[in-house]
This record gives structure tokens, sequence and C-alpha cells, in this order.
């Protein structure tokens, strides 16, 4: 990818942080990926919704959190990408419930809810992103999903920044629907009064079971595939003998099934086409089209 140049269109004038030609594997959990033409750290919410308005037109914009559920290709990602940090990850603690910005981790608004005593929101510690992500996907672990807790979000769009009751995000298995270019900035969540030590002791064993049953501490990038309706995915994956599959220096993981593991050594491309062999064994022993919940950006190398 050549870097930007003079001749090339140019952003508006951001207070935050802009790269050109940046790498964005460093960024990711699965570490493998190219670079992005540019991206950009907003300072604040003020500063996207400058950048989301006066970007130059035709330039695409995506927007990436934590990381932890996304698969970057091999040959970068054309135009914007954005990644919110420090300027939205604030959490503020109310008498019946947290309102947090899209940069605050899962477990850390988990975290601050139990050492107030607010019950409901637990499931958010075994949720590896952060609360952008989790409402733009109704991200869900445990028996709960984000749609069951959410109150409302705030999302800058190109037009300015809407405020929209949960009833209004069109939630859905894995999937939330935003205003056309519209990014999470904040989120409230409704809690209810408990029992801190009841709570944290919930928590335990939340992470206990995470630790015990899922690659926590390898390079992956979290569930592979949304459950398919009436399946769980890990086992169909497993009933087509696909557990501990290789292609290259991918794997999927032996623990659990549905992640996918880089050893050191994969690429991108050997991670999304470890996958689609997984698809191709599940489709032929059991007929079932596994759909992928990481979400995959970019382009492939030629």
């Amino acid at each position: 990818m050549t870097p930007a140049t003079a001749a090339q269109p140019t952003l508006p004038p951001l207070r935050g942080r802009v790269q050109q030609a940046a790498m964005l594997a460093p960024t990711t959990w699965f570490r493998v990926g190219g670079p992005a033409d540019w991206l950009g750290r907003p300072a604040d919410v003020d500063d996207l919704l400058l950048l989301l308005r006066d970007k130059p037109a035709g330039i695409p914009l995506i927007t990436i959190g934590a990381a932890s559920n996304l698969l970057v290709r091999d040959g970068g990602v054309r135009g914007i990408v954005v990644k919110l940090a420090r300027g939205f990850s604030d959490i503020v603690v109310e008498a019946d419930g947290i309102v947090a910005g899209a940069a605050a981790l899962d477990a850390t608004v988990a975290e601050h809810a139990a050492a107030a005593g607010l019950d409901g929101l637990a499931f958010l510690s075994g949720i590896p992103g952060s609360i952008g992500g989790a409402v733009a996907m109704n991200a869900g672990a445990y028996g709960t999903e984000v749609k069951d807790v959410l109150d409302w979000a705030e999302i800058a769009t190109p037009a300015g920044l809407v405020h929209l009751p949960a009833s209004e995000l069109g939630f859905a298995y894995r999937r939330a629907r935003l205003p056309e270019g519209g990014v999470v900035v904040r989120a409230r969540f409704h809690a209810t009064p408990g029992d801190a030590a009841a709570i944290g002791e919930k928590m335990r064993a939340i992470r206990t079971a995470r630790e015990e049953t899922q690659p926590v501490r390898a390079r992956t990038g979290g569930s592979t595939f949304k459950n398919p309706e009436g399946h769980k995915a890990w086992a169909l994956i497993d009933a087509a003998g696909a557990r501990g599959l290789r292609r290259g220096e991918a794997q999927v993981s032996e623990k659990h099934c549905n992640f996918l593991l880089n050893l050191g050594g994969a690429s991108a491309t050997d991670l999304e086409g470890l996958g689609e062999d997984v698809r191709e064994k599940v489709r032929a022993v059991s007929g079932v089209s596994l759909e992928w919940e990481i979400k995959r950006i970019g382009e492939s190398l030629a």
C-alpha cells in the first residue's frame, strides 16, 4: 500500500492522533493484518463528529474497538479506520445503572457495577471487548445479551449526535441496526441493587469458566461462528472432526473448537482459510452452513 501523498485527499484537522499507512496487526487480538490508509484516534465525541461530517467524499470509514473479535486481512484496509480510545472510556456509576463510553472494556464496566453493588451486568465480564462493539453486535454471554440491559445509546453520525432508546436499535442475535454511518459513543445499562460480595462471586465464577473452557491467553478472536438456530457451533465443528485442524500456523483450538488460534506465525489468509475449511467440513457432515461471527475487514493480498 502506498502512503497518502499531497495529491490524495486529506482528512479534516482532528485534535486526536492520525497515522498514515498504519499497521493494524498490533491493535488486534489475532496480531495479523495489513495497514490502513489512515488510522485515526479522535480525541472525543466532537472530534469524531467532525471526522464523520467532513471526511472526503467516497472514502470508506470503519470503526474498531478492542479488536477482540476482528480479523484484518493481509492486504490492509482502504480508507479510514477509527479506533476509539481514552476520550471514549469514561464510566459513570448511577443509582440504578452504569453509563459507559464506547471504549470502556466490557469487563471493566462489570467490575464498576459489582463494586457499586449493582446486579445484572456480571455477564459483561465474560465478553472480551469494549462497550461500543458490544452494543453494535448485541454481544452476549452466560444467558444475557446487551439488549436485555441496555436503556439507550448515543451514536455519532455524519448529521450529528443521535440518542436512541434500546427499542429503536433493532436488536437481533449478534446484531443491532445502527443509523447509516453511525458509531456508538456512549451507552447506559440498567441494573438492580444487589450484594457486592455475591456479584463478585458470580464474576469470579464466569472468569473461572472462561479459563477452563476457552483459550483466553492465546492469540485468538473469540467465538468464530454464530450459533445456528437450534445448534451450538462448537458441537457441529467437533462432530465434523475439525477440532485441532490446522492450516499453517493457524489452528482450531483443541480446548474450544469455535475458537481459531494464531500459533505465532499465521497470516490472516491462513486464519480465514482455516475458517472456511471448518465451514466446509461442517456443511459436508451436518448440512449446516456456519455464519462468521468474527468481523473480517480489508483486502486479501493479490
